[in-house]
C-alpha cells in the first residue's frame, strides 16, 4: 500500500478520489488514528472521528457479498448486475462484476478491482479472479 497526503492539504476527498480513477488510480482511505480502512471517502474517520485520514492503494482484491440483476431491454444494454463488494481491506463498495453474465454472479465470488471508462466518467468495477491450483 502506498500513503500520499492527508485530505486536508489538497481537495475535498470526494474530488480527489475522481481525479485519481481519472489517472488510472484506485485510493481508498486508510484513518492513522485507529489504522481502520474507510471508504466512501470522507473527511473524518466513520470507525474513530479522527481527521487524520490517508490515500492508499488497496489491493483490489475482494468478494461478493451480495448481488442482484436489474432487468433492462436490450436496447438500453441489456441486464445489468449489481453488487455489494467487499474488500480484502474491510470496506464494502458498491459496483458491479463484468466478464460473467448478471445471473452468473455469485456471493462469495473472488474478484479483482479494474478501473474502466463508463459514460463521461471513469469507474471501478470488478472481474472473477482466476483460481489458483
Amino acid at each position: 500500500m502506498t500513503e500520499t497526503t492527508s485530505i486536508f492539504q489538497g481537495p475535498g476527498p470526494e474530488r480527489t478520489y475522481h481525479e485519481a480513477l481519472k489517472e488510472g488510480r484506485f485510493l481508498i482511505q486508510r484513518c492513522k488514528a485507529c489504522t481502520r480502512h474507510v471508504f466512501y471517502p470522507r473527511v473524518l474517520c466513520s470507525h474513530c472521528g479522527s481527521p487524520e485520514l490517508a490515500w492508499i492503494t488497496p489491493s483490489g482484491r475482494g468478494t461478493v457479498y451480495s448481488r442482484t440483476t436489474l432487468s433492462r431491454r436490450p436496447e438500453a444494454g441489456g441486464d445489468l448486475n449489481v453488487s455489494l463488494i467487499d474488500l480484502e481491506e474491510g470496506v464494502r463498495m458498491m459496483s458491479r462484476v463484468e466478464g460473467v453474465a448478471p445471473a452468473d454472479v455469485r456471493i462469495g465470488m473472488d474478484v479483482q478491482a479494474h478501473i474502466v471508462q463508463a459514460d463521461a466518467a471513469p469507474l471501478v468495477v470488478f472481474r472473477p479472479m482466476e483460481r489458483q491450483s
